[in-house]
């Protein structure tokens, strides 16, 4: 909250600085009152203005780095020491505002961290002698028995005594898929019972739970990732020590102060300091418009050295939903009589791959009857009676539990299609196989093109990191183009594949959805999540945010940064050749202090107004692609 108010008293206190210029510089040019008057008001405002740039460069270098604020408070100090009160206000005026800007644009509230906690309930149902009590969630031990039921979200890691139920694991492990559970089978905190009911042996609490070692990995990502230093940042640092060296060795062959002040003010890169973050701001200002939020002008700058995408595949690269791919007819039976009993036995089922199913009939326009009797078995499958008729729906295993009779030329076909990646799910009736459902998570439409756009744009290796089973990541990772994938991966195993292709001579961009994402993008050069269908922690840890979960808008984000690194190259250009001619003006006499402060000034809006090319160069490209 403290630092929330320091946020808010900094911003406002720049809102009133640039009134107070604003003010002073009306007063002072247009001489509204006497002469030591205006002077006396521009004075105080350029102090004004001088203190906060102060304040940043003097912190920035207790922490050992040279800002580009180091540069501006060169100029806003020489220009006070020479009187030049036009310079001194104009400067003050672009740094108030750039700061405003940059506040704006990096806002990056840490709420990452309490949005993952939110995940684990408060209370648990707990098994005691006396019955089922409801307790809170820090007074559960290890040993305790946790009922669980559907809808419910685990509150611990355990292995299950009781029952059987489908797990909807995609926060942790980014599985598309319900994984099935039954006894003997570990669960994960924070993880949902999709189907059935669970009894847990709790095996870890707190610190030792999955979804705690989660926050963990986010946390120490976020503390270990190299910093982005933005090419402002890097002139900073060595552009200050040459200037400072050259302006001590002028004064020691010299001894003339006016000639050194004359000096500094001519190179001085006041114009660099504002005209530069002004082309990243613009550059963030047009994302925004175009539903990518990015956290800072370094992220803008690091997507035009990405030479390694990796992706995460369920709701990145894929719809995370089932659909129905193949429809398998056994013993003649014909479509109509599938489609019928499966609709029927699907129609009070709570498992995805019924809703997918039961959608996918009544999209083919066909009639879904209730059933006589339904019952459930806890994800694996479920029994119905139609009249004289008893239908079956499930996996292989519960259908053989049933007494349905799977031939080898069956058991061959299902096989086939499972290690093309597929899900399969059974239908039987009276005890004779009838048919299978094929299921699978799809790509999203434009990726394909999407991943041949980064290509074209220089990117060498796309790789997809994915807790789904091997099979299914290669069905995906094929259809997609990608040559090379990782799977059955838990987060810290994503975390190690991903520090293998970090490289300090390019980016890497780590592009997700999950909870299970979320310390990999923290880790990243640029961290991109889908932020439409993604975990607020993913949210928080990543830097780009891709608010209308449109993959095609990241080859842009690239484009867009060369474009702003191309104007930031011409603006030194621009700046090394005004800084050439002001120099041999100094040096052949004819700059003194007053002239050289004007000099600067005017020289000063050429970087900015290249910079401000941007608007009108965005704003085409918005025409061009809306």
């Amino acid at each position: 909250m403290f630092q929330n108010a320091k946020r808010a008293c900094l911003q406002y206190g720049d809102v009133v600085l640039i009134v107070l210029i604003s003010l002073s510089s009306l007063v002072y040019y247009f001489k509204i009152f006497p002469q030591s008057v205006s002077i006396s008001f521009a004075v105080i405002a350029s102090i004004l203005a001088t203190v906060p740039v102060l304040i940043s460069a003097l912190y920035a270098l207790v922490r050992r780095k040279v800002s580009v604020d180091l540069l501006a408070s060169f100029a806003m100090i020489f220009s006070l020491l020479s009187a030049q009160w036009a310079s001194a206000l104009f400067i003050g005026l672009m740094l108030a505002a750039a700061r405003i800007f940059l506040t704006i644009s990096k806002k990056r509230a840490r709420r990452g961290i309490e949005s993952l906690l939110k995940l684990k309930p408060s209370h648990a149902n707990i098994k005691r002698s006396a019955g089922v009590v409801r307790v809170a969630i820090g007074e559960i031990i290890t040993g305790d028995i946790v009922v669980t039921e559907l809808g419910e979200r685990i509150p611990v890691d355990g292995v299950v005594i009781k029952g059987d139920g489908s797990i909807d694991e995609s926060s942790i492990t980014g599985e598309s898929m319900p994984v099935n559970k039954k006894i003997g089978d570990l669960v994960v905190s924070s993880t949902i019972i999709v189907a059935g009911f669970l009894e847990i042996k709790v095996t870890c609490v707190g610190k030792d739970t999955m979804l705690e070692k989660i926050i963990g990995l986010v946390e120490s990502s976020e503390l270990n990732k190299a910093h982005v230093t933005t090419s402002a940042e890097r002139f900073a640092g060595w552009y200050i020590l040459i200037i400072g060296t050259v302006s001590l060795v002028l004064f020691f062959l010299t001894h003339n102060l006016a000639f050194v002040l004359s000096f500094v003010l001519v190179v001085c890169a006041d114009d660099i300091a504002v005209a530069i973050p002004l082309a990243f701001l613009t550059a963030i200002g047009y994302a925004a418009k175009r539903g990518v939020i990015i956290k800072g002008g370094e992220y803008v700058e690091s997507l035009h050295r990405a030479k390694v995408v990796v992706l995460d595949k369920t709701g990145t690269i894929t719809k995370g939903l089932l659909k129905v791919e193949h429809i398998i007819p056994f013993n003649d039976a014909s479509l109509k009589t599938i489609f019928s009993f499966g609709g029927m036995i699907s129609i009070l089922s709570s498992h995805p791959a019924s809703k997918a199913l039961l959608s996918y009939i009544k999209e083919r326009g066909m009639a879904v009857s209730d059933p006589d009797r339904f019952e459930e078995f806890g994800g694996r499958g479920a029994i119905a009676r139609y009249g004289n008729t008893k239908v079956f729906i499930g996996k292989s295993d519960f259908l053989k539990e049933q007494g349905v009779i799977i031939g080898s030329e069956e058991q061959k076909e299902i096989q086939n299609k499972e290690e093309e990646g597929l899900s399969v799910t059974l239908l039987a009736a009276d005890g004779n196989i009838i048919g299978a459902f094929c299921f699978a998570d799809t790509l999203k439409p434009d990726i394909k093109k999407t991943l041949n756009d980064l290509r074209s744009l220089g990117v060498e290796k796309i790789v997809m990191l994915t807790g789904d089973n091997e099979r299914a990541a290669r069905r995906i990772a094929l259809a997609a183009g990608i040559d090379t994938f990782h799977a059955n991966l838990l987060p810290e195993e994503k975390i190690k594949h991903l520090q293998s292709y970090l490289n300090p001579n390019y980016s890497t961009i780590m592009i997700g959805d999950g909870l299970n994402d979320a310390a990999a993008l923290a880790l990243a050069d640029v961290g991109i999540v889908m932020g439409g269908t993604g975990y607020d922690v993913s949210i928080e840890s990543a830097d780009i945010v891709l608010m209308k979960d449109n993959f095609s808008r990241i080859p842009e984000m690239i484009r867009l940064s060369r474009s702003v690194v191309a104007i930031a190259r011409q603006n030194y250009v621009i700046w090394a050749a005004v800084n050439v001619v002001g120099v041999t003006l100094v040096f052949s006499g004819l700059l003194y202090p007053t002239t050289a402060a004007l000099y600067n000034f005017a020289t000063d809006f050429l970087p900015l107004a290249n910079s401000a090319r941007m608007f009108g160069l965005f704003f085409k490209k918005e025409v061009q692609t809306s």
